[in-house]
């Protein structure tokens, strides 16, 4: 009977099936990320490089140029001042960030969710909207004009809303870098009389010094390849990003801005390696036999860390309120009565509501899409053993945007996607490339995000799966999503606001039919209507925080429901 059973045609058949099926979903779906990582990453690259190096005529003039381009003045200049700028920025905003954090993180005091709510709050806007705010704070006809010996333009416009829009950035980092602390190091520096002060320097210092220059990077290279603030409050003081824009877009040089994204290109592929060897050399910050550790309460110390955290949040409130209030503002400075004008879009150049609608879109595809992308790809990167050398080369392409920035990415896209010869050419000023060129900006820190819930659960699942003879693609859908379901809305969410908030890769994507919100905010701004920009900001951080509690509050029942068994059952 056993014999009969085991070589049943039908099961023979059924098992055929599910090893094809498997196959399919395996090396198919390994090979089909490899191709979109190519077309979408690895080509705009090579592209970007091969106009700034080529010497053809229309090109970007190959070496002579580059060389001509390093020697000049001008070039020194927009370098020496985009330097300044950023590390300016980065000195200011890194250590506040780190208080911020080491406030929610090693301290006491109360209303930690609101604060850190508040401090998030410019990731949902676009980065010109810290600088719309200054000009209506301390512009020539700000609200707070006699502060300020100079009116805001220049060079201390541009680092005050680079800090605003950089602060969650840095914040983020540091948060993670604080948020582990083994107490018995603690306990153990108190025994032998360590102050708090000593304890900080030879303990906290020491596990969160990598993470702070981790920050330092990030906040270095946001600064120096964004082009929105330059734009808005910049004045006479020109940058290296703002000059790659005006070449590409204002005056169609596309070789000058190949050379200048190859050269931005530069600070970042430095900080990330720099990152990696730091991540290397620290190791594990905390062992399996760590005790978490709760900070005691301090009267003295929990009163300063709220003061800090009080002063950053009421800034960055007050930057950000000012933008919504001057969008609703009738005609500032005269006519200070409230009224929705600025925000008839339609009777407006810049986009109008065509732009908002064409964002949703774009951003809800981009969440869909990518999440459910980005998700299956780290899945078959991590918990598939089949052809390991192809998800080493995966994991290595997947990591590669975290060093590109996006003013780069999206210069590459143009050279790329806009080739006569390409049959790709099809899609350049479509929805569809607005979303690719989106998913692939923000793929790395998603990918990580959804990494690190696939390797907290146990390869026996798959084993098991393999074991009751279940296709892999069915237990992928049945076990593995609804245990990773919390990470997989994260990154949802993460990506939705993302796109509503982009710009630097964007503005050289669209057409007039595929305008975005955050592009019709700069085209307001350049023709003058600077209250319609604030009021195309304000939309899309309304938008940007409503969907995201929306979704919140929406997967709360279902993550009750899928996560159950982490409460374990009921006695």
């Amino acid at each position: 009977m056993e014999a009969v059973v085991k070589h049943s045609p039908a099961l023979s058949a059924g098992k055929i099936r599910g090893d094809l099926g498997d196959r399919l979903f395996v090396r198919g779906g390994k090979y089909l990320l490899l191709l979109l990582l190519t077309l979408a990453v690895l080509m705009p690259l090579l592209a970007i490089f091969w106009r700034g190096f080529s010497g053809e005529a229309g090109q970007g003039g190959g070496l002579a140029a580059m060389g001509e381009l390093l020697r000049s003045d001008n070039f020194h200049w927009l370098l020496g001042n985009s330097l300044k700028v950023s590390l300016s920025v980065a000195c200011i905003v890194v250590p506040a960030a780190y208080l911020f954090a080491y406030a929610l993180q090693r301290t006491l005091i109360p209303a930690k969710g609101l604060w850190r709510g508040i401090s998030l709050l410019p990731l949902l806007a676009p980065s010109m909207l810290p600088g719309i705010a200054l000009i209506y704070l301390f512009g020539n006809q700000g609200l707070l004009r006699h502060l300020l010996p100079d009116n805001i333009y220049g060079f201390w416009g541009i680092v005050l809303g680079e800090a605003i829009y950089t602060f969650p950035h840095a914040l983020m980092i540091l948060l993670s870098a604080l948020s582990l602390a083994d107490a018995r190091l603690f306990d153990a520096a108190s025994s032998m009389g360590a102050g708090p002060w000593k304890a900080f320097r030879s303990i906290t210092w020491p596990a969160s010094r990598q993470g702070v220059f981790a920050a330092f990077c990030l906040v270095f290279t946001l600064t120096i390849t964004d082009f929105g603030v330059p734009v808005v409050v910049g004045g006479d003081y020109q940058v290296l990003a703002l000059e790659a824009y005006k070449a590409v877009v204002g005056q169609q040089q596309f070789g000058r801005g190949a050379q200048i994204g190859m050269i931005l290109l530069l600070p970042a592929l430095l900080s990330f390696a720099v990152d990696t060897w730091l991540r290397r050399r620290q190791g594990d910050a905390m062992s399996g036999r760590a005790q978490v550790y709760h900070p005691k309460p301090s009267r003295r110390r929990d009163g300063a860390f709220l003061a800090i955290v009080v002063l950053i949040s009421a800034v960055l409130l007050g930057v950000l309120g000012m933008a919504v209030y001057s969008s609703l503002v009738k005609f500032w400075p005269y006519n200070l009565s409230l009224s929705l004008n600025h925000y008839d879009f339609n009777t407006t150049a810049g986009g109008g509501w065509l732009a908002y609608r064409n964002s949703l879109t774009m951003a809800a595809c981009t969440a869909i899409i990518g999440s459910a992308l980005i998700f299956t790809g780290a899945y078959l990167i991590e918990k598939t053993r089949e052809q390991r050398w192809l998800s080493q080369l995966l994991r290595m392409l997947c990591f590669v945007p975290m060093a590109v920035p996006g003013l780069v990415l999206g210069l590459g896209y143009v050279f790329f996607f806009n080739l006569p010869g390409n049959p790709l050419h099809v899609f350049y000023g479509s929805m569809a490339l607005l979303v690719v060129c989106t998913i692939a900006h923000y793929l790395t820190t998603a990918q990580m995000t959804a990494t690190a819930a696939l390797r907290q659960l146990d390869g026996e699942f798959e084993a098991a799966a393999l074991s009751l003879k279940m296709p892999l693609w069915r237990h992928y859908l049945r076990v593995t999503v609804p245990i990773c379901l919390p990470a997989l809305l994260d990154i949802t969410r993460y990506l939705f606001v993302s796109a509503m908030t982009t710009v630097s890769a964007a503005i050289f994507l669209y057409n007039p039919d595929t305008i975005l919100a955050a592009v019709a905010v700069l085209n307001m701004d350049d023709s003058g209507n600077v209250g319609g920009a604030a009021a195309m900001s304000t939309l899309i951080l309304l938008t940007s925080a409503a969907v995201s509690l929306l979704l919140a509050g929406a997967s709360r029942g279902l993550l009750r429901r899928s996560q159950a068994w982490r409460t374990g059952a009921n006695p």
